[in-house]
């Protein structure tokens, strides 16, 4: 059995395709999929292609950093939160990078300004790559 590298219950990651260069994620295997902290979002065309624009706080208890993303839009998803509130999410796939591992993941875009993290990572990104220990965090930072 091919021995997988170990992350935490919570990491540091980039988006770099985003221009995201740190972001703390909380590591959630009951999360399908992945979602990313989103407000302000703008859909438009580049051709033939769906593309959304929407800003971020990239950091924790910080309201006043905003970063302006884009993304090709793959999808209008409806999701269940852990609350069971149901809700219509566009669907972006960007590159992540944790430790020395990139690879693309899909992400949901959601207003996230009242939850602790601005970033869950769903078990469908890990899947195959990582083992998560929920007792240790922040292993691929050292």
């Amino acid at each position: 059995m091919k021995q997988h590298p170990v992350i935490g219950w919570r990491e540091w990651l980039s988006l770099p395709e985003l221009g995201i260069d740190k972001i703390k994620a909380k590591v959630d295997t009951g999360a399908r999929t992945s979602a990313l902290h989103a407000f302000a979002l703008r859909t438009f065309k580049e051709g033939n292609q769906d593309r959304i624009s929407f800003d971020m706080h990239p950091l924790q208890h910080n309201t006043t950093k905003v970063l302006t993303c884009t993304a090709d839009v793959i999808d209008l998803r409806w999701v269940s939160d852990s609350g069971g509130h149901r809700e219509e999410r566009y669907v972006i796939r960007t590159p992540v990078l944790i430790g020395e591992q990139i690879w693309p993941i899909e992400i949901t875009l959601t207003e996230r300004d009242t939850m602790l993290f601005r970033m869950l990572l769903g078990r469908s990104a890990i899947r195959q790559r990582f083992w998560v220990n929920p007792a240790r965090s922040f292993i691929t930072t050292k």
